[in-house]
């Protein structure tokens, strides 16, 4: 099974709605598991964006004190920064996409996931739906089917790998 690299999202969504830190621990303790077993992890540009938010926030705490650094793999072999230059390349040179939403997604991690997933074989794992006609956003999940990138979303990664939250105290 190939192993999964999650997008920033995945982290933001679950904080913000159905996985909140008070009302299921097991979901960020199981993301810890599951990395020890090596079949989910994310890149040094992610945890930048994680970490951009307020340090008592909750995410940030968490990224910084529970959350081992080698979850966040390096960008920085030559293989990725020539996978993330060809993604650039594509994205520039495709008329579809108005400057505003070229620049922007060249300053953000999702460009770099789709590299890093080319390079090893991850499926890269985002909460954003496809929009191949979009104009004014470059969608992760459009470039990761231009470049035949896996993707997955957080609930089929959850059931792929067979995980499963129970009731603290049920029988």
């Amino acid at each position: 099974m190939r192993p999964y690299i999650l997008d920033s999202d995945v982290f933001i969504t679950a904080k913000n709605r159905y996985y909140a830190f008070e009302i299921c621990p097991g979901f960020w303790d199981g993301l810890v598991r599951l990395f020890r077993e090596g079949r989910i992890n994310s890149i040094d540009r992610i945890r930048r964006e994680l970490l951009a938010g307020s340090e008592s926030e909750d995410l940030v705490m968490w990224v910084r004190h529970d959350l081992p650094a080698e979850f966040f793999a390096s960008t920085d072999a030559e293989d990725v920064i020539g996978a993330f230059a060809e993604v650039m390349l594509w994205v520039q040179r495709n008329p579809q996409y108005l400057d505003r939403a070229v620049a922007k997604f060249a300053t953000e991690a999702d460009g770099w996931l789709v590299a890093y997933a080319m390079v090893h074989g991850t499926t890269v794992v985002t909460n954003e739906q496809p929009r191949p006609q979009s104009t004014t956003r470059v969608l992760l999940p459009d470039v990761c089917d231009h470049f035949q990138v896996a993707r997955s979303d957080v609930f089929n990664m959850l059931k792929t790998l067979e995980v499963r939250f129970e009731l603290a105290g049920s029988e």
